[in-house]
Formats: structure tokens, C-alpha cells, sequence
């Protein structure tokens, strides 16, 4: 975990990375809640953290929210004309609260 971690620290894309606020209005319309201060906890490492604390890259086809603690992917994120696809293997559990 901690070379994952020192590999970031190395990766030139780490510089264009921001908060999980940055997609919340994108997570808001997809679960119909605000979901920033949503905590969920890492599949790999089982540390608990909202997702606003995740470390977000937004420069692919798709969006990647990853682990603070770990740097493993958390949520993956692709809009479509068809949907939004959510791939949310690596969370082993989101907390959506009622409205």
C-alpha cells in the first residue's frame, strides 16, 4: 500500500487531480442525494471516508474517484447519451442518506 501511495507522489497526473466536491453535482443526479459528505468505506483498505475526500481525476473518458489512504479506485464514473454507468467495486459500502 504505501509503495501505491509513493507511486502517486511520482505520477506526473497527480497535479491534475481535485476533491470529490468537484463531482458532486454529477453524484447528486445520479443517487438523487447530495453526496459529498456521503461516508463509504474502501474495499482494499476498509478506511471510512466521505466522498469529498476522495482524490478525483476528471481528464479521462471517465471520472475516477480514488482511496485517500490507499490511492486504489473507489467509484468510476462514465456518462453516456444512453446513462451514467457507475462502477462502484471498489467501495464496500456508500452511506445515501434519505431526502
Amino acid at each position: 500500500m504505501e509503495d501505491r501511495i509513493a507511486m502517486m507522489h511520482d505520477d506526473p497526473a497527480v497535479d491534475l487531480t481535485v476533491d470529490g466536491s468537484a463531482v458532486g453535482g454529477m453524484l447528486a443526479a445520479a443517487f438523487g442525494v447530495e453526496m459529498t459528505a456521503a461516508p463509504g468505506q474502501c474495499a482494499h483498505c476498509h478506511t471510512v471516508s466521505v466522498v469529498g475526500a476522495m482524490r478525483v481525476y476528471m481528464r479521462g473518458p471517465g471520472v475516477v474517484l480514488r482511496c485517500p489512504a490507499c490511492a486504489e479506485v473507489v467509484l468510476r464514473i462514465v456518462q453516456t447519451p444512453r446513462g451514467t454507468m457507475i462502477d462502484a467495486r471498489g467501495a464496500a459500502y456508500l452511506v445515501i442518506e434519505r431526502g
